[in-house]
């Protein structure tokens, strides 16, 4: 990270375990990619050291071009690998994990923009590893209801897309081929296809946004039907992104989770080193499946 000035409470944890080695070893060697690495993750070590690891598809170059990000960039990926999704249950199920979240880049240039591909992966994890929860965080897919109705029908668990930033900052923020509305639109098709699935969405503090529009933006999402948000700080990962225009105080984040929790979201994470798929989410996941499942049991049960 470049950013220098840093306050106290922006320090990020080394390694704790051995796992954190060995996982990069195998991802390694499968030929995977990890969204923690590719996007430069202050909660790498973390979450790797727990054993858990989000996972990017389709490749390492991405043919957005937001100002934030750190993934490589290009007007076309390399060819898709038909044996990554094979591979990804491979190493879901050598991870022993319970709780996978699928990521990608986006590709533009491809036909279906690579939700053929991104669907399966989600029905081969499912198929290899019977019981896990699948999160996916898809790209908008330029609004196609096609597209990510293909992801809608292989079964994630939860649909994430996220916002980003607020309305007033995407022109500054993002590649211009994404947007706000758009973006909200992706969660609501999502909800209108299968209530069932649990939608997130996460902003990127710290990028010229003032607080009133963070609200807004909450607002915004939960009219979306947007079940879950999460907040952090932004970092820059290099010279060529974004400057940090603020330093986001703990006492800011407290305050916006818990106006988000007012405005009636299931449940929002917020904290300097928050990411989408941060791991206080996945467990609150696994506890309204757990809910889920326990009140379906009731029924039948009551139901003969």
């Amino acid at each position: 990270m470049l950013d220098t000035g840093k306050p106290e409470w922006l320090k990020i944890r080394p390694p704790t375990t051995e796992k954190f080695g060995a996982i990069k070893g195998r991802i390694a060697a499968l030929g995977l990619h990890t969204v923690c690495q590719e996007a430069h993750c202050p909660n790498m070590s973390e979450c790797w050291s727990g054993g858990t690891a989000t996972f990017m598809v389709m490749g390492d170059t991405c043919t957005r071009g937001c100002r934030f990000c750190a993934v490589a960039k290009a007007r076309e990926g390399k060819p898709l690998d038909a044996d990554e999704p094979a591979k990804l249950a491979e190493a879901v199920r050598e991870f022993g994990l319970d709780y996978v979240v699928i990521t990608s880049v986006d590709r533009d240039e491809l036909p279906d923009q690579g939700a053929g591909h991104f669907a399966k992966c989600v029905a081969e994890i499912k198929r290899a590893v019977p019981g896990v929860l699948v999160e996916v965080l898809i790209p908008d897919f330029r609004g196609s209801e096609e597209c990510i109705k293909t992801v809608v029908e292989a079964g994630p668990d939860v649909v994430a897309h996220n916002i980003e930033t607020t309305r007033e900052m995407q022109k500054f923020v993002r590649d211009r081929r994404a947007g706000y509305e758009q973006s909200l639109e992706v969660l609501r098709i999502v909800k209108n296809m299968n209530p069932k699935i649990y939608t997130k969405s996460s902003i990127i503090l710290g990028m010229g946004e003032t607080e009133e529009d963070v609200l807004v933006a909450m607002n915004d999402l939960r009219g979306a039907g947007c079940d879950i948000l999460t907040m952090g700080q932004y970092l820059r990962p290099g010279e060529v992104q974004l400057k940090v225009e603020e330093f986001v105080r703990p006492e800011k984040f407290a305050r916006l989770r818990e106006a988000g929790e007012r405005k009636g979201f299931l449940y929002v994470a917020a904290g300097p080193f928050v990411r989408t798929s941060y791991r206080a989410g996945e467990l609150f996941i696994k506890a309204l499946k757990e809910r889920e499942s326990v009140r379906a049991t009731r029924e039948a049960v009551a139901n003969g």
